[in-house]
């Protein structure tokens, strides 16, 4: 998911980008896969290689990752929380589960059809209208590459169980993190923009950034102001923007469902033309 920006940063920043441990190319951690032990790997990683104090940027499960290794303080510089997880309440919790689980379900099922759907401006749309406010957009292979890795793999289902069902995201006292911003779409499917107030409650010290026709992932909405924020929050030259209430609030349920409809609908329409293909060849 960074695939749009990590180039123009590492222009002007030395850029680390972190396979997590059984993510990517990274064995997996023995035992339990939680953000408090994959915390604890980075940590040791940073330590290892003499980087404690760097600058730290995530996005969703990521952006939870960096505010916890924030948290513990001494651990990492700067930090750009980008629509993190883990503030969600009541019904939230249901939701977030589920749809992240299905969304992985499909693309582990689709992986065959990948490179027709992606290719097509609509499918890609019906794809990652749950994470994108204009999905069309999304470049086809950034959008091949993504869904390549977007699997329900042993690492990927622990944590998603743990970030769901697991202890609640701590928070830090006032005065403790000198520089975070927190970075939210006003269209995020995934974690909704009401859930920044809870964010902001328990950390105190951080600025909202609220990013406009943008989705669950900015670095793939609004890849030019995501870049301008990592580098005015890591440059310590961020100005807080005048704040105000959140967007409106919308059934995020009926979206989504409406969302599963049209991939089930697009797999099932690809499906019968690739057999209607087949019996044509064989007649």
């Amino acid at each position: 998911m960074w695939d749009l920006i990590i180039d123009e940063l590492a222009t002007q920043r030395d850029v680390i980008a972190m396979d997590l441990p059984g993510f990517g190319r990274s064995p997996a951690l023995v035992g339990e896969v939680s953000i408090h032990t994959l915390a604890d790997a980075v940590t040791d990683f940073l330590t290892q290689h003499q980087l404690l104090g760097i600058d730290a940027v995530g996005n969703s499960m990521g952006a939870r990752l960096v505010l916890e290794l924030a948290r513990r303080g001494k651990v990492v510089g700067a930090v750009v929380s980008l629509d993190p997880g883990g503030f969600w309440e009541g019904w939230q919790v249901a939701y977030f589960y589920h749809s992240v689980r299905l969304s992985a379900q499909v693309s582990k099922f689709v992986q065959p059809l990948l490179p027709p759907l992606v290719s097509n401006p609509l499918s890609r749309t019906v794809m990652f209208a749950q994470f994108s406010s204009h999905p069309w957009r999304i470049p086809a292979q950034v959008a091949l590459n993504e869904f390549r890795e977007f699997l329900p793999t042993p690492s990927f289902t622990k944590l998603l169980d743990s970030l769901a069902h697991g202890p609640p995201q701590q928070g830090a006292p006032a005065g403790s993190i000198a520089n975070l911003v927190i970075g939210w779409g006003r269209q995020d499917r995934i974690c909704p923009p009401s859930q920044a107030k809870l964010a902001l409650k328990l950390f105190p010290d951080a600025h909202l950034h609220w990013f406009s026709n943008c989705g669950h992932v900015p670095q793939l909405d609004v890849p030019t102001e995501t870049i301008a924020l990592i580098l005015a929050v890591t440059e310590g030259r961020y100005v807080p923007q005048p704040q105000d209430a959140a967007p409106a609030k919308r059934s995020l349920v009926k979206d989504n469902v409406l969302i599963g409809l049209g991939v089930a609908a697009l797999i099932m329409g690809l499906v019968l033309t690739d057999r209607g293909k087949r019996k044509a060849k064989i007649s």
